[in-house]
């Protein structure tokens, strides 16, 4: 069951403009990602649906993180029964990489937030139809930042959230943010291959911090 509101969630992301997101088997390691993005400032965190133990592992990431005031959240879910079970071990929002109308609706009964996959600007209105208030935009590199920038003009109130080709430095966040991606998501790019075998949980923090500074820096420019 979740932990937090649907609004709660949602304006959280938007306010932070952040969403890390892994995969790893081993829950010490995951439990530590988990804590670094939270260091960093990144309140919600998408567990990614990416190996054999990420059920287990993201069950027992609930339970050490119960008291903590992070956000868990589950992505690369397929099919509502996948997203139900999840949902019932303490998912905060579901994250897949299409838009499937039967987790949306899954999602509405349980007030979670869903933010599905869209690449065009019909798979983003049927989202929005669907009750999804944040669209993710992927694989984000097909479209780059032209994409959100072209489709911002005719529809203002899209709220979209580019995951893949989002790299975590100042030139592509400005390039995004500015485009108008209401958040970011970012995988590997963020928390690296490198860091994970070094067990670097300081650098992955800092990272974390860093690209949230880049996010609020380039939320200010865009304003001004």
């Amino acid at each position: 069951m979740a932990r937090f509101s649907r609004l709660e969630v949602l304006n959280s992301l938007l306010d932070i403009g952040l969403l890390p997101l892994f995969y790893h088997g081993d829950i010490d390691t995951a439990a530590e990602v988990v804590s670094a993005c939270a260091r960093g400032g990144a309140r919600l965190v998408e567990f990614t649906n990416r190996g054999e133990m990420a059920y287990p592992v993201f069950s027992e990431l609930v339970r050490r993180f119960a008291k903590d005031d992070v956000i868990l959240g589950v992505g690369s879910v397929p099919d509502a029964p996948t997203a139900a079970l999840f949902i019932a071990a303490g998912a905060n929002f579901i994250v897949s990489p299409s838009l499937n109308a039967e987790i949306a609706r899954l999602c509405n009964r349980r007030k979670i937030p869903y933010l599905p996959g869209c690449l065009t600007p019909t798979e983003i209105a049927t989202a929005e139809e669907l009750g999804v208030e944040v669209c993710k935009v992927f694989p984000g590199n097909v479209g780059g930042p032209e994409f959100i920038s072209a489709l911002m003009a005719p529809c203002p109130w899209t709220r979209l959230l580019p995951t893949g080709g989002v790299d975590a430095t100042e030139e592509s966040v400005n390039a995004w943010i500015k485009a108008g991606a209401a958040a970011l998501g970012m995988g590997s790019k963020l928390i690296t291959a490198q860091a994970l075998k070094a067990r670097d949980f300081d650098a992955i923090a800092a990272k974390v911090a860093q690209t949230i500074a880049w996010i609020k820096a380039a939320r200010a420019g865009s304003r001004s």
